[in-house]
């Protein structure tokens, strides 16, 4: 009864023209209500308001992250940055800003939506300038085959504010995916480039062959050979000597961002070291007794670098190297254990008056014996 009235009654009472379903009003009779009364319904019809505001906003914006937005800087608030979208407000939290960046209240910004959340005194929408998708949304913009899908983004890596690395792939045999990213004199490149304040981007063309890959990866660096680890998804990367400090870039940047790119543990060595390591490792594994003429090069080629390495296989592993003589897998195993054990018993060998260095036997990474070998330090005992 108070909140339903029959058809005859409401024709009668209220509209001679209404129909089952309308809803009717009567105006309230306010002499009756007292301020407290007032004031509380006052209070309900706000917060009303303010549901369904909130509630219209986030169905606008829930289906819009990754989209690229435009506003203007309202306030800061402990770091962060709280941006005018128009209807509503968004927040570019500090995590999210480019270091180097500074912002002025009023100034116009560009970001890109990173989520939404719906909270309690309305949505919150979080923007980003520095994540990998706010560089592929750009280049999807300015790349005009990019947007047609003639070029493809395959993968993205970046340092926010000082280097990124993006690398492109044609599904058109007849489209640089280089320079259609590029642009005729850069203005494609400078236009991502100015928007991120001077960020240096390397774009390099994608390829399923990950040592090829890993390569064009180091650009600008010239890499002379790869060798691939599948195990540790790692691979050393041999580079000329005049080439070590492009390769590795500032604060390690170049190769940091190139593991990123391509996913593999990348190891930088110059051509000298990674020489001077070679004849290291031929020479230890040569020192193993009963091994044959021709198989330390074959266990070098198979990955083992030292003697503690070997004398760690099984029979299996050794058997199965193409090459090496299954009856004297057994010998090898015993010279190299036997090699080994006395290793860990002294500081020296000696090996028909030849020194072998403890070193290079010692199960140590690999950087860590190279500094140590650079700076003059070949045994335990020094």
């Amino acid at each position: 009864p108070v909140t339903q009235i029959t058809l005859a009654d409401a024709r009668r009472e209220f509209d001679p023209d209404c129909e089952v379903g309308d809803e009717l009003g009567r105006k309230l009779n306010s002499t009756e209500l007292g301020r407290i009364a007032a004031q509380k319904a006052k209070q309900v019809i706000v917060q009303k308001l303010r549901d369904a505001e909130r509630d219209l906003i986030y169905g606008e914006y829930k289906d819009r992250k990754g989209e690229i937005v435009n506003g203007i800087v309202q306030r800061f608030e402990r770091g962060s940055i709280i941006v005018n979208l128009g209807r509503t407000d968004a927040i570019l939290p500090q995590r999210e800003q480019i270091q180097r960046e500074r912002y002025r209240q009023g100034e116009r910004v560009r970001a890109m939506i990173l989520d939404i959340y719906p909270v309690s005194r309305g949505p919150q929408i979080v923007l980003t300038r520095s994540h990998p998708e706010f560089m592929r949304k750009l280049f999807e913009i300015g790349v005009p085959e990019i947007s047609e899908g003639i070029v493809e983004i395959r993968a993205v890596a970046r340092e926010p504010g000082e280097r990124a690395k993006i690398a492109v792939y044609s599904n058109d045999p007849n489209v640089d995916p280089v320079g259609a990213c590029v642009g005729i004199k850069g203005t494609r490149v400078q236009a991502v480039v100015s928007e991120l304040r001077g960020e240096k981007i390397d774009i390099v063309t994608w390829t399923p062959d990950a040592p090829s890959f890993v390569a064009r990866a180091l650009s600008p660096a010239d890499v002379v050979r790869v060798v691939v680890d599948e195990e540790e998804h790692a691979m050393e990367v041999v580079v000329a000597d005049d080439q070590l400090s492009l390769a590795i870039g500032r604060k390690g940047q170049n190769v940091k961002l190139a593991s990123k790119l391509t996913g593999w543990r990348i190891d930088v060595r110059s051509e000298s070291v990674a020489e001077e390591e070679s004849k290291r490792a031929r020479k230890a594994l040569e020192s193993i007794p009963g091994i044959g003429f021709g198989e330390p090069e074959l266990l070098y080629q198979e990955g083992y670098r030292s003697i503690p390495e070997v004398a760690a296989a099984t029979v299996e592993d050794l058997t199965a190297i193409e090459g090496v003589d299954p009856e004297r897998v057994a010998d090898i195993l015993a010279g190299a254990r036997q090699l080994a054990e006395q290793l860990a018993q002294s500081t020296e060998i000696d090996t028909g008056g030849e020194r072998v260095t403890d070193i290079d036997q010692l199960i140590l990474p690999l950087e860590i014996k190279t500094l140590l070998m650079e700076n003059g330090f070949d045994s335990i005992q020094s």
